[in-house]
């Protein structure tokens, strides 16, 4: 059976609520500056040109990045939903909520560490970040929503952000090696990119597998669309990146489908 929130809440459930408030206001104040809202180079023009699109190997198209207003969307409804008295004492979001806001202020530190620190400290956030989502993916799987809305706003949302986040750390990655190692190095890129795509397919898959969540799976494969899209109509090109992109995203699509389809008689029963 699903759980049901305990009966009575404490202080700590308060402080949680609020930090989790605090937590989302850094985020979009992060964003906003980060993001050059007043003034600035856009983030595809920050680290010299090494976060765009066409910074590396293993970036996605521009569109891709589309997704983020979705993600950004959901964690803002989240953060009003459990502010909410019937959330405070909710098992899922004492084992959860603390993480979010975690997640969340790492979200927004990344794009003020894109803007006014190094690349390396870029990846050390978004690396933070990927754990801290995947932490809080293991604590929502050991319980089920309790109804449509903790679904969506709660495990969709955080699936949609760790699944994108999943993508991003690997663009991240490939920027800053891509600034650091020798330009003889560009000349394998078709090798390390192909491996690192059959690495990233045998982990969504896996998750997909393992968690019986279908917004990761979907998130992922949506940034490796796009990926393929990147390495096949864009600088720098790649046909055998773009391809193997094009197979992973079609193979952890059809994994999350799959293991969201045998999870859903076991949610029902669950009810």
């Amino acid at each position: 059976m699903s759980e049901t929130p305990r009966a009575g809440s404490t202080r700590t459930d308060i402080v949680r609520q609020s930090a989790v408030i605090a937590a989302a206001v850094f985020m979009l104040i992060g964003a906003t500056v980060g993001g050059g809202a007043f003034g600035g180079a856009p983030v595809n023009e920050l680290q010299n040109g090494a976060l765009s699109a066409e910074g590396s190997y293993l970036a996605p198209a521009g569109p891709a990045f589309a997704i983020w207003t979705v993600i950004y969307i959901g964690l803002a409804c989240y953060t009003i939903w459990q502010a909410l008295p019937a959330q405070r004492a909710d098992v899922r979001q004492r084992r959860a909520g603390w993480w979010i806001a975690g997640s969340m202020v790492l979200n927004g530190l990344w794009l003020v560490a894109a803007r006014f620190g190094t690349l390396l400290l870029t990846v050390l956030v978004i690396v933070a970040l990927l754990a801290v989502l995947a932490r809080i993916i293991v604590l929502l799987g050991a319980s089920h929503a309790r109804n449509a809305v903790d679904r969506v706003l709660v495990d969709v949302t955080m699936g949609l952000h760790f699944g994108w986040v999943t993508i991003a750390t690997v663009a991240n990655i490939s920027a800053w090696l891509s600034q650091l190692l020798p330009q003889s190095f560009a000349e394998q890129a078709d090798v390390w990119g192909v491996a690192v795509l059959v690495v990233v397919t045998a982990i969504g898959t896996a998750s997909a597998l393992a968690t019986r969540r279908l917004s990761p799976a979907i998130a992922t494969a949506w940034g490796l669309a796009w990926l393929a899209v990147g390495r096949l109509t864009a600088e720098p090109a790649s046909t055998a990146i773009g391809v193997t992109a094009v197979a992973a995203a079609v193979l952890i699509g059809a994994a999350g489908v799959y293991a969201a389809v045998r999870a859903t008689p076991q949610r029902a029963a669950a009810r």
